[in-house]
């Protein structure tokens, strides 16, 4: 579960290209707020959507159309630490539904498979794209949505696997890092520089002159 608010402006769809292209920008700052759940599997969306606000309330409007449409049906929700999602009307309406909330790690959009899906709606009908009017805007983005399991399926099971990036010992700029040079030898801690070569470069310099 997460949402998305699609805010009525240009899209851009390349950092750069040979010729100068210009995007039409329309005017207005009108938004399309669309709060939907993913089935991890058939890739289903269920979606509440409006022009103003996600609140609490949303969220449990969705919890609710979900319990309809999978009844007596064992569900996990996935979902972020935004905090309409995670006070205690939202979890005391999930329990008495017979739902569980599974609350991500901050920070970590990378493990939640809608966003992927997100990124996908915007690629098929925001990016490089000009609409006239804020109602065709929501229009595009509404039937793009409404159209996806059915139209898109094959694209979405390659694109929404289970499959997810994490990671784990990574070097972090400005700590301390630990390498091993070889197995069998002690790890050594080493520094993190922003540009490596450079530094390495600036190392050879030090050790001729020395």
């Amino acid at each position: 579960m997460d949402a998305a608010h699609f805010v009525y402006a240009p899209f851009l769809a390349l950092v750069w290209c040979f010729t100068r292209v210009f995007v039409k920008a329309p005017s207005g700052r009108q938004r399309l707020n669309v709060l939907a759940a993913l089935h991890a599997t058939t890739k289903e969306i269920v979606t509440v959507q409006n022009l103003t606000y996600v609140t609490a309330e949303t969220v449990c409007e969705l919890l609710r159309l979900l319990a309809g449409t999978y009844p007596a049906v064992p569900s996990t929700i996935v979902l972020d630490n935004a905090r309409y999602q995670k006070c205690a009307l939202v979890q005391d309406l999930a329990r008495s539904l017979g739902m569980e909330l599974l609350y991500l790690p901050a920070y970590s959009p990378n493990l939640n498979l809608i966003e992927r899906f997100w990124k996908w709606v915007k690629q098929q009908c925001l990016y490089g794209k000009y609409y006239p009017t804020s109602a065709d805007f929501q229009a595009a983005i509404q039937q793009c949505i409404a159209q996806a399991h059915s139209d898109h399926l094959a694209a979405l099971e390659s694109l929404l696997t289970l499959k997810f990036q994490t990671f784990t010992e990574v070097p972090v700029f400005g700590e301390e890092a630990k390498v091993t040079s070889s197995a069998g030898e002690k790890q050594k801690q080493a520094k993190v520089y922003l540009f490596p070569k450079r530094e390495q470069a600036r190392k050879k310099v030090l050790s001729k002159a020395a």
